[in-house]
């Protein structure tokens, strides 16, 4: 014990680079001293499910996987709604459940194991196809499960860090875990280099899918041991009573609170950073020939996007998450400009591998921006007796939300890509004026 607690606090001190590596603020005083300890074991878990995050992203290995399987087009259009929403949707019912409890870590690790499972139960249907479109149906209905689970760890993560982790501390946790997920990313785009046979439509060979999927599946078993070393101390328990009366109520939030409310439409406009990026994806497929190298080059920009970028704005998040929010919104803005551009102007450049690259790259930094500076803007907004509560009423009317971006489908139908990127490109417009006037609530 005495040889373990100095290596957590030297290893903790120089992941924070600050002097200053006790602040405590408004967490218990109980919790002070496990900071460090709480700090790597979250930062452990959350590199792990990272990692797994990149293994299995809906908007690109999943799409691919399941083209190889040769599912019907329709089934592939389900996989980014099904993984964006449901893992948002339920979150409100949950919060009122996990609040009855004063120790909410076990949900995390149960949601982790949940995720695990959904992943396994893909793999057996990989490997023992079922006839027709069964092993496709298969997929999708997993993920469902996949992203219920997923719901769970998101509620129960947010309460946790705002218990265990001081203000000033929590944005650089995320862009830690960021970072590092990142780096295993780009060895992932790596071997799809060396083995481009692995990215290839209708390749039919989904024996290293099975295995992708298989590893991440024990990444999530790994994380949710580590997460469960997290120190917690109890919290209140005030609240939980009926999940569905309770969540009715909790809804008055949206009434009662003016800064959550901005906050809340700042998220929304947020989304466009989101729904971006796979129609960026499609252009450059389109332009391209859609093969496993076309693949390893996204995921590449990707992996150097969570690399590069995490820790930045996880620090910048901890002085100021709003105004984060507000610099992947113009990020989000010029970048959405300058595809529309270049497709206008010249439309063969998309098909080169260094302007694709440099365009999903830009389209991940700043969504990476998006997603750490409101995780840590809604984390330092709250306060210990009602964060769940605003994860969950966020991220719930956040679900409806998505389900309602599966109307751009109908503008692209009607009016054509470049008319949903413009679009979009209004919508992050109004993101940078609504981010940028937020209160500032960190530091």
């Amino acid at each position: 014990m005495s040889r373990t607690l100095p290596s957590s606090d030297a290893i903790y001190q120089l992941l924070v680079e600050d002097e200053d590596a006790r602040v405590c603020k408004d967490i218990p005083d109980a919790a002070c001293n496990e900071q460090p300890r709480a700090f790597l074991a979250q930062v452990g878990a959350q590199t792990l499910t990272k990692i797994g995050d990149a293994l299995t992203s809906s908007r690109l290995v999943l799409a691919w996987m399941m083209a190889a399987i040769g599912a019907p087009g329709y089934l592939v259009a389900l996989l980014v709604p099904i993984r964006e929403s449901l893992s948002l949707l339920p979150q409100l019912f949950i919060a009122q459940w996990m609040r009855e409890h004063p120790v909410r870590k076990w949900f995390w690790v149960g949601g982790s194991l949940g995720q695990a499972l959904a992943l396994c139960g893909m793999v057996a249907a990989l490997l023992l196809p079922l006839p027709g479109d069964g092993t496709a149906w298969a997929i999708v209905v997993l993920l469902a499960l996949f992203s219920l689970s997923r719901g769970v760890c998101s509620v129960a993560a947010k309460d946790v860090l705002g218990k265990t982790i001081s203000k000033s501390r929590r944005g650089r946790l995320t862009g830690i875990a960021a970072s590092i997920a990142g780096l295993v990313t780009l060895a992932v785009a790596l071997l799809l280099w060396l083995f481009p046979r692995w990215g290839e439509t209708g390749s039919g060979d989904v024996d290293l899918f099975a295995v992708i999927l298989a590893v991440a599946a024990l990444l999530w078993c790994v994380a949710a041991a580590i997460y469960a070393l997290t120190p917690e101390v109890p919290g209140a328990t005030a609240g939980g009573g009926n999940a569905i009366g309770t969540a009715w109520k909790s809804l008055s939030l949206l009434r009662r609170d003016a800064d959550f409310r901005a906050f809340l439409v700042g998220r929304i406009l947020l989304v466009a950073t989101a729904f971006a990026i796979p129609y960026i994806v499609v252009l450059l497929q389109r332009a391209g020939n859609g093969d496993g190298g076309a693949l390893a080059v996204l995921l590449f920009a990707e992996g150097s996007a969570g690399l590069w970028s995490g820790r930045f704005w996880g620090r910048w998040s901890d002085a100021a998450a709003h105004r984060v929010m507000a610099a992947a919104a113009t990020m989000g803005a010029a970048l959405l400009g300058a595809v529309l551009l270049i497709d206008a102007v010249a439309p063969a450049w998309l098909a080169n591998p260094v302007t694709a690259f440099t365009l999903f790259f830009l389209a991940a930094v700043a969504h990476q921006g998006a997603r750490v500076g409101r995780k840590t803007y809604l984390v330092d907004m709250a306060n210990a007796d009602n964060r769940a509560q605003y994860t969950a009423v966020s991220n719930t009317v956040m679900g409806v939300f998505l389900l309602g971006g599966a109307a751009l489908g109908a503008v692209e139908t009607l009016l054509g890509l470049n008319a949903v990127l413009l679009l979009l490109l209004l919508v992050s417009l109004l993101g940078i004026w609504r981010c940028a006037t937020l209160r500032d609530v960190s530091g």
